[in-house]
C-alpha cells in the first residue's frame, strides 16, 4: 500500500478547513498531507494505522494527527459487503502552521501552541475524559465563519494543549514519516488479515504466514511498526468489537454470547482481558453504560 500524497483544497476565505461526511466507509488508502488534522469518529469502527502504530477506535474518538504523518482510518470489514447498509460519519478539521497559518503562529503570544504542536508532532487521541467537551467545539468552529472561526480554533487549540498532559502520541518520536512502499503494503496486509480473522481462532503462525514471515520475524517486524504484540492487538480488536455488542446489540445476546462470536475461547479469559483493556469488567461495562443511558434519557 503506497503512501499517497492528498492534497487538502482551501477555500479563499477559511485558513481553518472543517469537513463533515456521512459514507459507506472511511478513505480507503495510506496518505498523508500537510495540514494537522482533528477527526471525531461520529459514528463507525475500525481500526486507524498512524505512522507505525495501530488504533482501533469507534463512534465517539477524537484523533489529532500530526502534519505529514500517513495514516489510515480502515474500516471494519462489515463496512465492505455488498448488501451493507451501515456507514461512517465524521467531522474533520483541518489547518496548517507552516502554511496559511505561518504569520499567525510565529507571533510572541502563540509560543505555547507552537511547543505544542512541535512535542506531540506525530498526533495523539483525545482523552476519554475530555472528549465531551471537545465535541461542541469542533461543532462550534465548523458552524462559524468569518474571524469568529479563527476566535474559536484559537480556545479550542489552548484546549488540546492542556488534553495532551494526559494522552499519548499516536506513534513513537522515534518514528520518520519517510514509511516505504514496501513496508505499507506488508503492514496493510497483515491488518487485513487480522480484521478479517479477529473472530475465528487465529494462531501466530497463521498471522505470520499470511506476511510470508517466520514466528519470529514476524513478532520483531510487529512490534517494531506498531508497537504493540500480535496478542495485544487481536485483543484489542476483539475486546472492541465487544464494547459495541454489549451496549448496540441484541438484548438478548448474553456476555458469554459475545465473549466466544468475538473469538475468544473462554469466559474467563474474555473478563481478564476486557477488564485489562477497558479497566472493569464486562458486567460493570454494561451497567455503566445503563445508567449514563437512563440520565441521559431523564435529562432529556
Amino acid at each position: 500500500m503506497k503512501v499517497l500524497p492528498f492534497t487538502i483544497l482551501v477555500p479563499d476565505d477559511k485558513s481553518v478547513i472543517s469537513e463533515m461526511i456521512a459514507q459507506p466507509h472511511f478513505y480507503p488508502h495510506f496518505h498523508r498531507h500537510d495540514e494537522w488534522q482533528v477527526t471525531w469518529i461520529q459514528k463507525g469502527e475500525g481500526t486507524l494505522l498512524a505512522g507505525n502504530d495501530l488504533h482501533a477506535f469507534q463512534s465517539g474518538d477524537i484523533f489529532v494527527i500530526g502534519a505529514k504523518l500517513p495514516h489510515l482510518f480502515k474500516s471494519n470489514p462489515e463496512y465492505f459487503l455488498p448488501d451493507s447498509q451501515i456507514e461512517i460519519k465524521a467531522l474533520s478539521l483541518y489547518f496548517n502552521p507552516a502554511g496559511l497559518m505561518a504569520p499567525l503562529f510565529n507571533l510572541p503570544e502563540m509560543k505555547l501552541s507552537t511547543a505544542f504542536l512541535t512535542k506531540m508532532r506525530h498526533g495523539f487521541k483525545v482523552p476519554k475524559a475530555m472528549k465531551n467537551e471537545f465535541y461542541s467545539r469542533i461543532i462550534d468552529i465548523h458552524n462559524a465563519g468569518g474571524s469568529n472561526r479563527l476566535h474559536h480554533f484559537l480556545e479550542f487549540l489552548d484546549r488540546l494543549n492542556a488534553s495532551s498532559e494526559t494522552a499519548a502520541s499516536l506513534c513513537s518520536n522515534l518514528y520518520s514519516p519517510d514509511f516505504s512502499e514496501s513496508e505499507g503494503m506488508r503492514l496493510s496486509k497483515i491488518i487485513n488479515f487480522i480484521t478479517l480473522n479477529y473472530n475465528h481462532q487465529i494462531s501466530l503462525e497463521d498471522v505470520a504466514d499470511s506476511a510470508c514471515m517466520t514466528r519470529q520475524g514476524f513478532c520483531r517486524y510487529f512490534k517494531k511498526h506498531t508497537g504493540h504484540t500480535f496478542v495485544s492487538f487481536l485483543n484489542e480488536v476483539r475486546v472492541n468489537d465487544a464494547c459495541k455488542s454489549l451496549v448496540l446489540g441484541e438484548s438478548s445476546e448474553s456476555i458469554s454470547g459475545v465473549a466466544f462470536r468475538v473469538g475468544f475461547n473462554s469466559i474467563t479469559n474474555f473478563n481478564r482481558v476486557f477488564k485489562q483493556v477497558i479497566g472493569q469488567t464486562p458486567r460493570d461495562y454494561v451497567d455503566r453504560y445503563r445508567q449514563i443511558s437512563r440520565v441521559n434519557y431523564a435529562g432529556a
